[in-house]
């Protein structure tokens, strides 16, 4: 099958079964149907619940709630109160409920964002240039490209007047492409590269000169966009430098605890010279009093608080932070190594200094020479 940049603008549109007016929306709310939105696909929301067990799985806590345990069953048996188990329980379900409630507070910060900046698109629709959110084009739509829009979809493009679109986002290059509406000849090559496609435009991308009109061939999971999208979900999340320095700690704790209890509990039984049940069940008991009183309850709690902080910190200088790790992750980077164009810079012009004498009658001819 051929390629859209290899096919000619009436080859395409007869492929798509569209007309240069775009789809009629009887046709567009079926190919909507069929395609699905145009949105790259988001992993599935844990539930609360799940968050919750997996604050849980920390080491420490896992430990602390082993040895909270055996504290219940020992104090049973040894007809004592629950006191002290009552208190492991509070200290881990306090640490758990902090480490949701702040990540839930950081999804809902970043839903609002994503809702306040919901893209729209001038699209055909029925002969008439219409307004629609970009996550309702399907293939066939004809979208109108302007200088400023966000490229909602991948495109093949049908018309253009002197159209410029940077593709930093998917090709590195920061310098605009000037775009073409003519087929491209492969030339004996199997493909074109990504950023020799002159004909085409692409989900990411942002038109800075110009106008134009692309045929949408593209949507959502299928575009360039969405391939990087797919790559990015398919990695394995790794552990921060913290989870890994507490992991150890929790190992090492364990390894000592259990040591040293079995150590006492061999100890104190030879000590006693009596293996009756009394004997070895105070002997037991005097173990795992040990083994609570050697892990430290208010680590986890106090780590959580800590990241909490730096959270609160990073928001009040509008930085969400999804994850409380991330917090710790971030001041661990020695080296950031970044694209300056679009990233420590906004790749925008910016006035900063005028020298004519009327500033308003200067704005006015500034205005009326753009397209913003």
């Amino acid at each position: 099958m051929k390629q859209e940049y290899t096919q000619s603008a009436g080859e395409l549109l007869q492929q798509l079964d569209v007309t240069a007016q775009g789809l009629s929306g009887a046709q567009a709310a079926e190919r909507l149907q069929k395609y699905g939105p145009n949105r790259l696909k988001e992993a599935p929301k844990p539930t609360l619940l799940q968050r919750f067990i997996e604050q849980l799985k920390d080491p420490m806590l896992i430990i602390l709630m082993v040895a909270a345990a055996v504290s219940a069953v020992t104090n049973y048996f040894s007809g004592e109160g629950f006191a002290e188990v009552f208190i492991i329980l509070i200290v881990v379900l306090l640490n758990a409920i902090l480490g949701v409630y702040q990540e839930s507070k950081a999804e809902a910060a970043i839903e609002a964002l994503q809702t306040m900046t919901a893209a729209t698109s001038k699209v055909l629709r029925d002969g008439k240039q219409v307004l629609l959110h970009s996550d309702e084009l399907v293939p066939g739509d004809v979208v109108v490209l302007e200088a400023g829009d966000a490229v909602p979809a991948d495109g093949r493009l049908l018309e253009s007047a002197s159209l410029q679109i940077e593709e930093a986002a998917l090709t590195g290059e920061s310098v605009p492409v000037h775009k073409i509406i003519e087929a491209l000849d492969l030339d004996g090559k199997k493909d074109v590269p990504l950023g020799d496609r002159k004909n085409m435009c692409y989900m990411g991308s942002t038109v800075v000169y110009g106008r134009g009109k692309a045929l949408i061939t593209r949507t959502g999971m299928d575009t360039e966009m969405g391939k990087i999208a797919g790559a990015l979900a398919a990695t394995e999340e790794e552990q921060t430098p913290l989870q890994k320095k507490l992991d150890q700690l929790g190992q090492t704790l364990s390894k000592l605890v259990l040591g040293i209890c079995v150590f006492i509990f061999v100890f104190n039984l030879i000590s006693a010279g009596r293996f009756d049940l009394d004997t070895v069940l105070s002997t037991f008991m005097v173990a795992v009093s040990l083994a609570v009183a050697a892990i430290p309850e208010g680590l986890a709690t106090v780590v959580t608080v800590v990241l909490s902080i730096g959270v609160t910190n990073m928001s009040k200088r509008n930085a969400v932070i999804r994850k409380l790790t991330a917090v710790e992750t971030l001041g661990c980077a020695q080296v950031i190594c970044s694209d300056k164009t679009g990233t420590l810079t906004q790749n925008k012009m910016t006035v900063v200094d005028h020298t004519g004498s009327d500033e308003t009658l200067l704005a006015t001819a500034m205005a009326l020479c753009s397209d913003a």
